[in-house]
């Protein structure tokens, strides 16, 4: 193989075979990571359940995890966020947490990675609206800074990543990728099931973030059981008040099937801080790792500009 195309083939593993999967945020001991996965078929159709919901014109990236405890507290150890949050144990996801909290973090992932904060506070805390004087202001959302590159999903995105079967077009009624009943935690210790919630055993708390049964077609977990979710959504649809409940999905360990199902959802105060209500991230699509790949390596495959690329034929 040509010299000049073997170190282009090392650079395209470097920067793109080890990045998809998952952003780093932070430092030292106070780094971690989040898992996304890849939400594409932009344009599908919405669910008739329960809105309806789950149309999504666009590519967008979602977190496969629930945000886990040590994430709050490595955020809140370099980013002073002042979190406050339930303590079982550094990967069970973090509850406890109001909506205004997983905005903060949410704008600390921003922040701290060079992009526009997905929602504005005022220099006393208080959530605001973005108005038509602020770059990235979307009239079509008064809520996310359409410059931010991190956010909470919004019901269509979150419905979508649950429920959505894109090979089958279709959505299932649990996020399990079907439309039978679920698997739950038939017995204390249970170690077979589909998803975390009641289905004949009292759980006396979520299972950790990684290890909460099935995945959704997509490849998300625990979108139906473990903990109930927070979303960026209002719950009357429209985004345009500082004060209405927002939208929490996805049902909690406690709960029974039915809660986990496509057409049932749920609302709660900002404010509100319980013990299964958690939440997961949403992050536009990174640009393609081949342009980053020639802007991050140009000397290390090319050394100058490039005539031709990878043909054993030609002499650079």
């Amino acid at each position: 193989m040509n010299r000049l195309c073997l170190a282009w083939a090392i650079g395209v593993w470097l920067v793109c075979g080890s990045a998809a999967l998952a952003d780093t945020f932070g430092s030292g001991a106070n780094s971690f990571s989040i898992d996304f996965v890849s939400i594409g078929n932009p344009g599908n159709p919405p669910d008739a359940n329960p809105n309806p919901a789950g149309a999504v014109a666009y590519p967008y990236r979602i977190g496969k995890y629930e945000i886990s405890e040590q994430m709050i507290d490595k955020a809140n150890a370099i980013g002073g966020l002042g979190i406050t949050k339930d303590t079982r144990g550094p990967d069970y996801p973090a509850t406890s947490v109001t909506w205004y909290e997983a905005a903060k973090f949410v704008n600390w992932l921003d922040t701290s990675t060079g992009s526009v904060p997905a929602y504005k506070f005022d220099a006393n805390g208080n959530f605001q609206l973005w108005t038509p004087i602020d770059p990235g202001h979307n009239a079509n959302n008064l809520y996310r800074n359409s410059l931010a590159h991190y956010f909470l999903p919004s019901e269509n995105e979150w419905h979508k990543a649950a429920y959505y079967d894109p090979v089958a077009g279709m959505y299932h009624t649990y996020p399990t990728g079907s439309d039978s009943a679920p698997d739950g935690i038939d017995f204390p210790g249970d170690p077979n099931f589909d998803a975390v919630f009641y289905d004949g055993a009292t759980n006396g708390e979520p299972n950790v973030s990684a290890d909460a049964g099935l995945l959704s077609p997509y490849g998300t977990m625990g979108q139906g059981g473990n903990v109930r979710e927070w979303l960026e959504t209002q719950d009357d649809l429209r985004n345009n008040t500082t004060t209405e409940q927002h939208v929490i999905a996805g049902g909690g360990w406690g709960d029974s099937a039915n809660v986990l199902a496509n057409w049932n959802s749920t609302s709660a105060a900002l404010n509100d801080q319980t013990n299964v209500l958690g939440f997961r991230v949403g992050s536009v699509v990174p640009e393609p790792c081949w342009s980053r790949l020639f802007a991050a390596l140009p000397l290390i495959v090319f050394g100058r500009r490039p005539r031709r690329i990878c043909d054993s034929k030609q002499r650079l």
